[in-house]
């Protein structure tokens, strides 16, 4: 590009670092099966949608690819675009590069919009949003199977993505606030843009990995956890991966060193003994329950288990629903009931539980196996969560607790090795 660039194209180039700009606009060239310097860059050029179908037909659908091409038809280069049905002009590529890549919610909101509802109103349904969710979470669950960054996750030995895609653009679509007639315009996706920062994130990867911008700048975002020592061969992992993407940033900072897996009902049996001796002293850990009705849900432990008729944990602590709605449910301060477990008392209750209070927890696994229950009416006291199973006493179908924070040993042995490097003086060098 030249002088010749309108003052907008200028302005969204300005935002990458000069040594991306060719980068973002050798984008067009490489559409067009050409070097920058051949002829595919002469006036009059414009990408069709066939141009878009060979680099990112592996990894989106049909009509994830298609949206993104309504979103580059979208755009306003400042100059004259293509007439409507033309095709996509380089300047119309920047800027939508520039938008999706660098640019604000105000900037997204309309482009967002065009990609939603194709041709239309200006407005767009609930269920319109939650289409073009869904295929932008698919792609995003391909992106990372076939780019290798699955961190030591079996797609194949988890639950059913599919699924997991449909739960995870219902739980980012419920963030909206729409219309009473159910309908979203340009400012309604404005503020869910600023406040659902995901949703620019899967955009931003999709559009690199699927147009091939590498930006230095910005590496892709890393979205599921390392996972170690996980006997696939004999699992069926009660998480999927849109799931996994869901929970993984729910977690404080810190708490996405490798997942691994202390106690299966799959694995080790129907022992409430092996559950607390798996859970005891071994860290931070996210729960996994499935009740016999198909629920399934859980809750993230901040502090290691231990075994005392008190409740125990911090703030940190919090529930969540996977199936069959998405849904985080962190503390409300009203108390502080956050972890409780016990085993073998006469005066109170054996079991493992999180928020409310004794005969009313949010979640209830009794000592005597395969018992719970979620007494949450209206809401958990603790948590702020409503009823999570079935039913409010439930039957266990299977169990996962999964550690994914440093035992109290490991941090001890870290924060030793900390202080002995601080306090080792320092030899001088003969």
């Amino acid at each position: 590009m030249g002088n010749t660039d309108s003052v907008v194209v200028q302005k969204r180039l300005a935002r990458f670092r000069p040594e991306e700009r060719p980068v973002v606009e050798g984008v067009f060239d490489r559409l067009h099966g050409a070097s920058p310097s051949g002829g595919a860059g002469k006036a009059g050029k414009v990408l069709t949608l066939g141009m878009l179908k060979p680099c990112m037909g592996n990894i989106a659908s049909d009509s994830m690819i298609k949206r993104v091409y309504a979103g580059m038809c979208s755009m306003d280069p400042g100059g004259a675009p293509p007439p409507p049905g033309a095709g996509v002009s380089r300047e119309q590529l920047v800027v939508f590069l520039a938008d999706v890549l660098r640019g604000t919610a105000e900037e997204r909101a309309p482009l967002f919009m065009a990609m939603a509802q194709g041709p239309g109103t200006g407005v767009a349904t609930c269920d319109q949003i939650i289409e073009f969710l869904q295929d932008l979470v698919s792609a995003v669950v391909q992106i990372i199977i076939q780019k290798g960054r699955l961190q030591g996750w079996k797609p194949e030995r988890m639950a059913d993505s599919s699924i997991g895609v449909k739960l995870l653009a219902e739980q980012m679509s419920s963030e909206l606030k729409p219309s009473d007639q159910r309908t979203c315009d340009v400012p309604c996706l404005e503020d869910w843009l600023f406040r659902v920062s995901n949703v620019a994130m899967y955009m931003d990867l999709l559009i690199g990995e699927g147009l091939n911008v590498g930006l230095t700048s910005r590496p892709p975002p890393t979205l599921l956890p390392p996972c170690w020592e996980t006997p696939w061969e004999k699992l069926r992992c009660l998480l999927d991966l849109p799931v996994l993407m869901f929970l993984t940033p729910q977690l404080p900072d810190g708490y996405n060193i490798p997942w691994k897996l202390l106690f299966s009902t799959q694995l080790h049996g129907e022992s409430f003994t092996k559950i607390v001796g798996s859970c005891k002293g071994r860290g931070p850990t996210v729960l996994l329950i499935k009740d016999t009705k198909g629920h399934i849900f859980g809750g993230f432990a901040s502090h290691g288990w231990e075994v005392k008729p008190q409740f125990q944990g911090d703030s940190r602590c919090f529930l969540f629903s996977v199936f069959p709605c998405l849904r985080v449910y962190t503390c409300t301060g009203y108390n502080q009931h956050y972890m409780y477990l016990n085993q073998g008392q006469q005066t109170m209750p054996n079991g493992l539980g999180m928020g409310g209070q004794h005969g009313y927890f949010g979640l209830w696994l009794d000592s005597d196996f395969g018992r719970g229950h979620s007494r949450a009416r209206p809401r958990c006291t603790t948590y702020g969560s409503p009823q999570l199973s079935a039913e409010e006493d439930f039957t266990l179908d299977s169990l996962e607790v999964w550690g994914v924070g440093k035992p109290p040993e490991e941090e001890e042995v870290s924060i030793n090795l900390d202080n002995h490097c601080l306090l080792t003086p320092l030899i001088p060098f003969m």
